[in-house]
């Protein structure tokens, strides 16, 4: 979901979402595909032709080939290289040429107007602008493929999916990104230190506030984070303002609603950032998200704000005994929606529209949306997959920790998404919270600023608006 980085971000992930890249084009911007400005998606599945089936509902054809390129993150290639021998039990006459890269733009994007790659994974810092893909008409609409039967189950493949995969993947009214992982947010810490410590970890940013002085008695700083990509300290000031004011709020922002940054309680909600800013309460250093996370495996900070990509990531520097633990944002007294949980679906595939096999495109998708396959993800990952169940047989600590998580939160999940509506404000709202977190902007002049910014957005009739309704 990294997000990503180099995953980004899952943004870095996706994405999230997650978490993205500032804009698309590498290319002036009249428009992403100059080559294909103004043509419309084909209507047809190119490469299908065979007979459908349940076992192949879009009709691959025997001795065709599928080019498939995963971006290698935080999460890695190792599950979808498994998705492969997935695929071929099925089809095993069809030829998988599967690539992996961190230059999702740099690589693909040039691709898009001639002949593009059949299915490629639209991740990390370099990914290319979702609504800039969507509204040029450059990925296909994959509503059929929710509908396609399950892989190895009962039902569709819509009905496999955790919630808000399907809904985190569509953009004016149709669904075009299939998100494979399920990421959860929060506040890592080293159960084995607090156990030795005697230390309970904090659900409050009180009780973490009475915690910093003991933690900084022991040499460590109480807080670590990534200076260097916006999206990180983002996913905290949204998790904050979504827990104080309510998911209304964070729904009027996302729809530039006239003064939505101005509602009673966000300014509130994010000041205790700025405390833990002014209180030199963050390790110093300008560190990316690898460095910042291997400072606090190296026990220099108690805690970091990551999604579940981390144990991956980082898996070849843990050291022995240190247990990765992961527990809610906190929360202040009196916050609207403390108990919500900010996980969302990430790590999203697309197929772009002159793709030469789309059928076998959308029947790849379904191999890694199966039981067998999410499965997989999840043992070689340590991170749940968007499709339900898919760690319910992994033994591990991180894993279990955020399975608790996500159980013990209410049904509503934090999620925002202008940063997938808008590429500017997605970038002008990464540099404010850089800024805030450097101590050069207070909460109050942050929330000024980014009215400000999604204000102007409001006001350019050249900016086509997208709409979210819940």
């Amino acid at each position: 979901m990294s997000v990503t980085p180099e995953k980004s971000d899952l943004s870095r992930r996706t994405l999230l979402q997650r978490a993205g890249a500032a804009g698309l084009l590498a290319v002036p911007a009249a428009g992403l595909l100059s080559a294909c400005a103004g043509s419309e998606p084909s209507k047809s599945d190119s490469g299908g032709g065979a007979a459908k089936s349940k076992d192949n509902p879009f009709g691959v054809k025997d001795d065709s080939a599928v080019k498939v390129v995963v971006f290698n993150g935080g999460l890695g290639d190792q599950w979808a290289k498994e998705d492969t021998v997935v695929f071929n039990a099925k089809h095993p006459k069809v030829t998988v040429n599967m690539s992996s890269t961190q230059k999702i733009k740099t690589e693909e994007q040039p691709k898009m107007a001639t002949q593009p790659s059949d299915l490629v994974m639209n991740s990390g810092a370099d990914m290319m602008d979702r609504s800039t893909l969507i509204n040029e008409g450059a990925i296909e609409p994959l509503d059929d493929l929710l509908t396609a039967p399950a892989w190895d189950g009962e039902g569709t493949v819509g009905d496999s999916l955790l919630p808000g995969t399907v809904g985190d993947g569509t953009q004016n009214g149709k669904f075009y990104v299939v998100n494979v992982a399920y990421t959860v947010w929060g506040n890592w810490y080293n159960a084995a230190l607090f156990k030795k410590e005697g230390w309970t970890a904090p659900t409050t940013w009180d009780e973490f506030f009475a915690l910093a002085p003991k933690i900084k008695a022991k040499g460590m700083a109480p807080y670590v984070h990534d200076a260097i990509h916006g999206y990180y300290p983002r996913w905290g000031l949204f998790a904050s303002i979504w827990k104080a004011v309510g998911k209304q709020a964070v729904i009027d922002i996302d729809n530039l609603k006239d003064g939505a940054w101005k509602a009673d309680g966000i300014v509130a909600a994010l000041q205790p950032w700025e405390k833990l800013v002014k209180d030199k309460l963050l390790l110093p250093g300008k560190l990316n998200h690898t460095q910042s996370q291997q400072a606090w495996l190296d026990g220099k900070a108690a805690f970091i704000q990551v999604g579940t990509w981390l144990k991956n990531e980082m898996a070849a520097t843990i050291p022995p005994g240190f247990e990765l633990t992961i527990s809610d944002y906190w929360s202040n007294s009196g916050d609207k929606s403390a108990k919500d949980v900010f996980a969302s679906s990430g790590e999203g595939f697309v197929v772009p529209s002159k793709a030469p096999n789309k059928a076998a495109a959308k029947e790849f998708l379904r191999a890694i949306l199966s039981k067998e396959g999410s499965a997989k993800f999840a043992e070689l990952t340590k991170s749940l997959a968007s499709t339900k169940g898919s760690g319910d047989k992994v033994q591990d600590s991180a894993l279990a920790s955020a399975n608790a998580l996500v159980k013990g939160g209410s049904s509503d999940l934090i999620s925002v998404k202008f940063p997938d509506f808008y590429a500017d404000l997605d970038k002008e709202s990464q540099n404010l919270s850089e800024e805030l977190f450097a101590g050069r902007l207070t909460a109050q002049q942050f929330v000024d600023k980014m009215q400000a910014a999604a204000d102007k957005v409001a006001k350019d009739s050249s900016i086509k608006k997208q709409t979210r309704t819940a």
